[in-house]
């Protein structure tokens, strides 16, 4: 359902990932490019709900 990359800003690869989403802080979450949640990491279940809308509306399940 879902594919997770993790980057580190030790390296310059995290560094430009980090540039070319356009996030602003750490921690930062993206999905599909998309900046959703910015100094802050959800709850489970709260993620949990965020992935599935995000996988129905993609696929129109």
């Amino acid at each position: 359902m879902i594919e997770v990359f993790e980057w580190d800003l030790r390296t310059m690869e995290g560094v430009m990932r980090f540039r070319e989403i356009g996030a602003k802080s750490l921690p930062s979450i993206a999905m599909d490019g998309t900046i959703v949640y910015s100094s802050i990491i959800p709850g489970q279940e709260v993620m949990i709900q965020e992935i599935q809308q995000r996988f129905f509306k993609k696929n129109q399940i």
